[in-house]
């Protein structure tokens, strides 16, 4: 996969950063940099490895699991930009 300088400038768009014309090409190089790693990832054998959160043998810190005071759905929409239906609504990132 390779991410051109109109791939670039639309994500770059879509994540509201401004880049000037002459930098696009280097954001290009750059997520193609990040793409060519994610591949190099791909290719290492993890079969058999468990999941870890360090290299230093550690637990996750955990809270309990209960029930909370909840029940305050207005009260956190109400400082909310936009709310519909009884959520967060957000405008649209990813077509």
């Amino acid at each position: 996969m390779s991410i051109d300088i109109e791939t670039a400038a639309r994500v770059a768009k879509l994540a509201r950063i401004k880049v000037e014309e002459d930098d696009l090409p280097a954001l290009a190089n750059a997520f193609n940099d990040i793409l060519g790693f994610i591949e190099q990832l791909n290719e290492v054998d993890v079969d058999g490895v468990e999941p870890m959160v360090s290299v230093t043998p550690m637990r996750l810190k955990r809270r309990q699991d209960g029930v909370t005071d909840g029940g305050m759905q207005d009260k956190v929409l109400s400082n909310a930009p936009d709310a519909r239906e009884g959520f967060f609504a957000v405008p649209k990132v990813v077509e």
